[in-house]
């Protein structure tokens, strides 16, 4: 049942008091003087985060993220308004899925966690040739994944259609939705998910039909002119997205693709930031899990830097901005 305004109170109540928890740019300073990633788990233990004892970075970063949906599963149990964030997740696992039946290799560890449908009910569904228990239209991209994949043994085109599915999944979840920020942020979603199927296709040689195959159609990208643009060179594509609201994705593109992901996820942040001033609809709680996946994203770049021993300046670039 959906939650009614005076629950939406309540409950956006409960967010402004974790809010106060998340990750501040001062926080993001402290864990950037941190010589080792040990410094950096004490600092985050410090913080609260799932970071004391013996555990690894990965294992500190997946507890945070079951942690925040643990946080949203108690605030209501109408999981709609969320499902364009866990679009992504169960159509990466259908993806395995789909490949480990093909194939005749047995799944391990190749799960995501944190999706709406449980792995074990996809694979049983691919093993049995009944798509049925599923969603409508994810039962109708595996179907139509699963054969493809047995008829031509082309991985990439099995990809090709489950992640064109998903999108499309995203932006009609979006556009249902009686909310301007899910329906903002699935199409933000699907443009630049567009734009990178279009860039790789572009820098890889990729002809018309696939493109035409790849690209969601979305409100805001003519996916037609994309892959027109796309299909002669990298400065056309560039041209193309120069005459939309992407231009200033396309600016990215020429400094390098890190520092386009950076404008992505920054420009998430800057649509859901002015939800923290509406507090009687499910804006201000899609806001939280947004920007705990940012922090986690954030924390995830800067232990990979000092695993890895990277510049601080090259790490700082890919910094995102944060929600408080």
């Amino acid at each position: 049942m959906l939650l009614m305004t005076e629950e939406y109170i309540y409950a956006v109540a409960r967010v402004r008091s974790r809010e106060l928890g998340l990750l501040s740019r001062q926080d993001v300073d402290q864990l950037m003087a941190c010589h080792k990633v040990e410094e950096c788990l004490r600092v985050l233990s410090d913080k609260g985060w799932a970071a004391a004892g013996d555990v690894t970075p990965e294992e500190v970063l997946a507890a945070e993220e079951e942690k925040t949906w643990a946080f949203i599963y108690e605030l209501t149990d109408d999981l709609t308004p969320f499902q364009v964030l866990l679009f992504p997740t169960d159509y990466n696992n259908l993806k395995a899925a789909v490949k480990a039946v093909v194939t005749g290799v047995e799944p391990h560890q190749v799960f995501l966690p944190g999706g709406a449908v449980e792995p074990e009910l996809m694979l049983r569904c691919v093993r049995e040739g009944d798509f049925s228990p599923l969603p409508e239209a994810m039962a109708q991209a595996a179907d139509n994944a699963y054969h493809t994949l047995l008829q031509t043994e082309d991985g990439q085109l099995c990809d090709v259609i489950l992640d064109r599915a998903c999108l499309e999944a995203v932006l009609a979840c979006g556009r249902e939705s009686k909310s301007d920020i899910l329906r903002d942020y699935a199409e933000l979603t699907c443009a630049v998910s567009n734009i990178k199927v279009a860039v790789r296709a572009c820098k890889t040689g990729k002809n018309r039909a696939f493109l035409e195959a790849a690209l969601a159609p979305c409100g805001t990208l003519d996916a037609d002119s994309l892959a027109a643009a796309a299909c002669k060179s990298l400065e056309d594509l560039y041209a193309y997205l120069s005459a939309t609201p992407y231009g200033e994705a396309a600016e990215r593109l020429k400094e390098s693709y890190s520092a386009f992901e950076k404008w992505c996820d920054d420009r998430v942040m800057d649509l859901v930031k002015d939800q923290k001033m509406n507090p009687f609809t499910v804006g201000p709680l899609f806001a939280y899990v947004i920007a705990r996946r940012n922090e986690i994203s954030t924390v995830r770049i800067i232990l990979s830097g000092k695993l890895n021993e990277l510049d601080d300046g090259m790490v700082r670039e890919r910094l995102r901005e944060m929600y408080v």
